[in-house]
């Protein structure tokens, strides 16, 4: 087998890839990476490797103050001719609009693009440069997720939030004198992020169990060793020193390697971040402002904890799970979904009966019995994959991050509502679905 774990960032992303004991090849799209102190001084490089001659440039106007004189001299000094995009709003949304807005705005004598950003610009510009065709890079400007290296992007379609998969970026520069400075919430969100780990490689092991889901244990052994580098630098992350930075950078770079090398997300993410996806659609379709990704992530991930501590303690009933899926009534369901979701609810709805079929009953009744007979199994898997949640907390609180729900002005409607509706908002296994399986979700206790 593939001892991704142990190989380094340019064996990872070498070029023809690797084939798989999972049945799968692995490759990512990366051609150029370059991580470290004054790393933006690579940029005219990565142009030229991933074959860029006039990058079409978007950045926002919090990542055009923190990179783009570093990057407009590299561009300058090399004689790169560019256009330039900046949003202008305090707040981009990663949805049709600002997708649109690049769309309109982009300089067809330009042949690729070059986001400045993290998160939200990075997806934006993933979106774009699939649309049109054209290579794209990033110079990063905060380690504040880790979605840098992988081939999806997560936006907002139709009012739900949504993964598209389109390309891993061609080039990526992170510059650890610019992350370094990036704002402490960012540098919250990014470990928020990857603490959700435990949690998306636990479910994907019980997926594989319970559903068949396709799993990789070499991607999965890639996705631990990028999740320790970020655990074992994350007490001296407030401290700004740029090797830890540039740790933690290559933490987030690997669990996007991770993602692409799988073709989903599924190594990346679980429960802990359908909390999150649930509670920026409750804030959009509010006209609220959203709290940073990785942040509402971070607290996700204590909630989902929480939730295995109290699994710990139970043994489930087939005669509850069975008094459950008898009593189960579409129309309720549906009427649940419409309050929650609002105007998406529509598209959810339509999903499940046209593609999804999570609720039909011989499904169901297939993964209430494969729950029924591995129990024991479930829960050393979560054992195994878990570390004790004080540990989490203890370092959660070392940073100064926030923890509770409450701490990021979630209330305790809005957080059992984005618990029991996690399940109707993809078509991916989750803790929730499970607890839906055996009867226990409605009623299951939430650690606020």
């Amino acid at each position: 087998m593939n001892d991704f774990a142990h190989m380094t960032l340019e064996e990872l992303i070498c070029e023809g890839g690797y084939d798989c004991e999972c049945g799968r090849h692995h490759e990512a799209g990366l051609k150029y990476l370059k991580i470290g102190r004054n790393a933006v001084q690579y940029t005219a490089e990565a142009l030229k490797t991933v074959g860029i001659t006039k990058p079409f440039i978007v950045c926002d106007v919090n990542t055009k103050k923190a990179a783009w004189d570093k990057v407009k001299a590299e561009l300058d000094n090399a004689g790169i001719s560019y256009t330039l995009f900046c949003f202008e709003q305090a707040h981009v949304e990663p949805d049709e609009h600002s997708v649109g807005a690049l769309c309109m705005a982009f300089d067809p004598t330009c042949d690729g693009v070059m986001a400045i950003g993290s998160g939200v610009i990075n997806d934006c510009c993933k979106v774009l440069a699939h649309a049109i065709g054209c290579p794209q890079m990033v110079v990063g400007t905060a380690p504040s997720m880790d979605g840098y290296a992988s081939n999806s992007s997560s936006m907002i379609q139709n009012r739900v939030k949504v993964t598209l998969y389109n390309a891993c970026p061609g080039a990526i520069i992170a510059d650890t004198e610019i992350m370094k400075d990036a704002p402490a919430r960012m540098l919250w969100a990014g470990l928020g992020d990857m603490l959700a780990k435990y949690i998306a490689l636990c479910e994907w092991r019980i997926s594989h169990m319970v559903t068949g889901e396709y799993y990789c244990e070499a991607v999965a052994g890639l996705m631990r060793s990028s999740l320790a580098k970020i655990v074992a630098a994350a007490p001296r992350l407030m401290d700004r020193d740029p090797d830890v930075i540039g740790a933690v950078a290559e933490g987030l770079v690997l669990s996007g390697l991770a993602m692409a090398f799988a073709q989903i997300s599924r190594p990346a993410s679980g429960l802990e971040h359908y909390f999150s996806h649930l509670w920026e659609m409750f804030a959009l379709d509010r006209g609220l402002p959203m709290e940073l990704h990785g942040i509402q992530v971070g607290v996700g991930t204590y909630l989902t904890f929480r939730i295995y501590d109290r699994l710990r303690d139970i043994t489930p009933s087939r005669e509850t799970a069975e008094k459950a899926m008898a009593e189960f009534d579409p129309a309720v369901w549906e009427e649940r979904v419409r309050r929650i979701f609002g105007k998406a609810a529509q598209t959810l709805i339509d999903k499940e009966k046209s593609i999804w079929h999570k609720n039909d009953p011989a499904e169901h009744r297939k993964r209430m019995d494969i729950i029924l007979a591995n129990w024991e199994q479930i829960m050393k898997i979560a054992e195994e994959e878990l570390p004790p949640t004080d540990d989490i907390v203890a370092l959660m609180e070392k940073q100064g991050m926030p923890i509770h729900p409450a701490d990021i002005d979630e209330n305790e409607q809005d957080v059992h509502d984005a618990f029991v509706a996690s399940r109707d908002i993809r078509d991916k296994y989750l803790t929730s679905s499970m607890l839906w399986d055996i009867g226990l979700l409605e009623d299951f206790p939430l650690d606020l």
